[in-house]
């Protein structure tokens, strides 16, 4: 296997994953796993989809992603995870998708209306 490679969106965010056989390292926007996410559950997320497929330690992850806020990154991370191992070997894909890892969560932000301070919220009413 050369090097396979995988779009993932999520809410602002998009990742292009690009996965080679190695040791497991991570490496996202030039930063190891750690130092971008210092929260261990985000990077549970990341790592997840290896673990569903028992795949750790297998496969080098080089990650570029841009736009959004850490949850946003890292759920669109997770999916060009999963869908660079699906293209990596098919058998994979039930697995994941029992996870939903293999769905565009398509939730964004409701545009703000005119005449009203945020999208759905009205001023004080105010009967006399």
């Amino acid at each position: 296997m050369e090097s396979v490679n995988a779009i993932g969106r999520r809410k602002a965010s998009v990742a292009r994953v690009y996965l080679t056989n190695g040791s497991g390292n991570v490496s996202i926007n030039g930063k190891k796993l750690e130092e971008y996410f210092p929260q261990k559950y985000m990077q549970l997320t990341i790592v997840d989809p290896f673990i569903t497929v028992a795949a750790q330690n297998q496969y080098d992850l080089r990650v570029n992603v841009n736009g959004g806020g850490f949850k946003g990154q890292a759920e669109a991370i997770r999916l060009a995870v999963s869908r660079a191992l699906v293209k990596v070997n098919e058998e994979h894909k039930k697995a994941l998708k029992d996870k939903k890892y293999m769905t565009r969560d398509a939730r964004v932000v409701e545009r703000k209306k005119y005449g009203k301070p945020k999208a759905r919220k009205s001023f004080q009413f105010s009967k006399r």
